[in-house]
């Protein structure tokens, strides 16, 4: 999945450029006055920066959600295993009761 999202970004990223490429290469290449392509390429630029920190806080969000997600799966995963060592901690001190009460009263270390 993360492959997924990073090739949509990489691909949403190279749209945008290439879209923008050639809406200035339409400008320069069209028929008009200088003042005239100037300000197209002025107005192309602006929206160019807007569409751009557009995605970067669309990537921001989804990289705090991103992070967030792996902050909870890995404390999840950590409660899991204190949860497991502590069974299994009790588990061995079981069986060492045991042990020790099966010994013969001489080898039992009191």
């Amino acid at each position: 999945m993360a492959e997924r999202e990073n090739g949509f970004g990489e691909f949403f990223a190279g749209l945008i450029v290439g879209g923008m490429i050639g809406a200035a290469l339409g400008l320069l290449l069209a028929p008009q006055s200088g003042p005239q392509t100037r300000a197209q390429i002025r107005n192309a630029g602006l929206e160019l920066k807007e569409r751009v920190n557009e995605t970067i806080a669309e990537a921001q969000e989804k990289a705090e959600a991103i992070t967030a997600d792996a902050r909870r799966r890995a404390e999840e995963i950590l409660a899991e295993a204190r949860q497991r060592a502590e069974e299994i901690i009790a588990e061995a001190r079981k069986r060492a009761e045991e042990i020790q009460d099966s010994l013969p009263p001489i080898i039992k270390s009191e």
